[in-house]
């Protein structure tokens, strides 16, 4: 006979928001990225916050680029952000155990793949912008296949030869539909004429 599992409850709440900006909602969702099953909505309000708890330091969540967002606010008012998004499925609440920890949910997953992807280009700017010579392309290797598809098609979008050294130097560490979609990026952005 197996022991029932007393699992933590949660009661959502969303105080009456009725909406939320975009910006909102994204940075929500970034806050969230670095806790996704592991963590849940009083974590994650402690990130949006930016609270300096043990914890937080610890896990080095002060690195989240949505750290201290609403740092402004109560917790409460960031527990009823979050509460709204779980309400309106772009985030959801899943349990492990007896713990019940954030996780996306379609649309919420697709706007923190363009928010993510973005940053990732960005990054490869600020690789670039440094004058290195080397590139450790290691940090790409297994993330969502999805996400690195659409950075993939940004950086082809940009139509910018100034990436194809970061993009070469990338195929001798990820999979092969990766390093296809890599090298048809580097072909692509290639035959573009600079104007």
């Amino acid at each position: 006979m197996s022991r029932k599992v007393n699992r933590i409850e949660y009661h959502l709440d969303s105080k009456g928001i009725k909406n939320l900006p975009y910006n909102e909602i994204a940075a929500i969702l970034r806050g969230a990225d670095d806790i996704i099953m592991s963590g849940g909505r009083n974590l994650l309000s402690k990130i949006l916050k930016g609270s300096k708890e043990k914890k937080i330091m610890e896990l080095e969540l002060f690195k989240n680029p949505s750290y201290g967002y609403y740092s402004k606010i109560s917790i409460e008012e960031i527990l009823a952000k979050i509460d709204w998004m779980i309400i309106n499925d772009y985030m959801d609440i899943q349990y492990d155990y007896r713990l019940p920890l954030i996780c996306y949910k379609g649309k919420g997953w697709e706007i923190e793949m363009d928010t993510y992807s973005s940053e990732l280009l960005e990054g490869f700017d600020r690789i670039i912008n440094s004058g290195a010579d080397f590139f450790n392309m290691n940090y790409l290797k297994d993330k969502n296949r999805n996400l690195i598809l659409l950075f993939l098609d940004k950086v082809e979008g940009t139509r910018n030869r100034k990436y194809i050294p970061l993009l070469e130097a990338w195929p001798e560490i990820d999979y092969k539909k990766v390093r296809q979609r890599i090298s048809q990026v580097i072909q692509r952005v290639s035959e573009h004429k600079e104007s």
